[in-house]
């Protein structure tokens, strides 16, 4: 059965190393399923492979480190930046990609369960990322798969590898992660990003501030799980309150999709708007970050601002994504 190591148990041999293989490695043949799996120096290795990556594609562009190798992008839910930077993650490397973006268009639309899509990509590629509605998916292909799964979001439950890239941003941007203040805006209650980001954030010495509509708070599970590691938390009414101490503003959409009652959307959507205005109050050394598609949060013309950092973050990711995928395939 496919399994993620726990972090608390790195020596064990990954159920996905194939047979005979004697390699005792923390990375190699492992699923990436939630943020709880990693510990700091874990972030540490991946960040310096990442860095490592970096520098390959700036001298080079792409390199034959995983050529031979095969992805299955397997998403049931619409993605640009997730899908597109894993399969250029993959091409940059000299690897091949199997892109599966319309589900609608394959057999699950004549009723395939997860496990069967599962047991057949594995036949075809070397690694599968899957994206899916439902929370615990991702767990549930590992559990059928021979091959590691890379969680590219469970419904609103996990996004293990944006959180990833988040934190390399802010170490990137910023130069440090400890000792910072980070508030997170928008829809706390359904985005998985914010799920991630904060208990992976619970790894250092931060404080969040969490600033949303009454109906989309950070779930109390989360809270509790930080509150338990002992980081500072506060919920804050209003942005005003908070800003002049944020060094990270961290900005999410009010997803439409997740609602059921739209009455309910409609009244949230444009909670909070980012402008220059906005940032007037802000630091001058901080960043603003948002996981994409922005609607509306965050205006056009905050991104000439050089704290403006969301771009940058899309780019972060490729170095990241390549990074897991020459890990998990024994290759970093």
């Amino acid at each position: 059965m496919a399994t993620f190591v726990p972090a608390t148990d790195r020596r064990v041999r990954s159920p996905h190393l194939p047979f005979g293989d004697r390699r005792e490695t923390p990375y190699y043949g492992m699923d990436i399923l939630s943020v709880l799996q990693f510990r700091r120096e874990d972030l540490e290795y991946i960040f310096g492979v990442a860095k490592e990556m970096r520098s390959m594609v700036e001298r080079v562009g792409t390199f034959d480190l995983l050529k031979g190798k095969i992805l299955a992008n397997l998403f049931y839910e619409p993605s640009t930046r997730t899908s597109s930077s894993f399969l250029a993650a993959m091409e940059r490397m000299g690897g091949s990609v199997i892109p599966i973006n319309e589900v609608t268009y394959s057999s699950v639309a004549k009723g395939e369960s997860l496990p069967d899509t599962i047991r057949t990509l594995q036949a075809y590629a070397d690694v599968i990322v899957l994206r899916h509605p439902e929370v615990g998916s991702a767990q549930l292909a590992a559990q059928y798969a021979s091959k590691p799964i890379i969680n590219a979001g469970d419904g609103v439950g996990e996004h293990p590898t944006q959180a990833l890239l988040d934190l390399f941003t802010i170490e990137e941007e910023l130069g440090r992660v400890d000792g910072l203040t980070v508030t997170m805006l928008g829809d706390l209650k359904y985005g998985r990003t914010v799920h991630s980001l904060a208990r992976l954030l619970a790894s250092f010495e931060v404080r969040i501030n969490y600033v949303s509509p009454e109906i989309l708070p950070m779930p109390e599970e989360v809270v509790g799980e930080l509150e338990h590691r002992g980081i500072p938390q506060a919920r804050a009414a209003s942005l005003e309150a908070v800003l002049p101490e944020t060094d990270v503003l961290y900005v999410t959409r009010v997803q439409k999709e997740r609602f059921q009652d739209l009455e309910q959307y409609e009244q949230v959507k444009g909670a909070y708007v980012i402008t220059p205005e906005t940032l007037r109050r802000a630091k001058d050394e901080m960043i603003v970050m948002h996981p994409f598609p922005r609607v509306g949060e965050i205006s056009t013309e905050v991104d000439a601002d050089p704290r403006a950092a969301y771009f940058r973050q899309m780019e972060y990711g490729l170095y990241v994504r390549m990074a897991l995928l020459a890990m998990v395939l024994g290759k970093a």
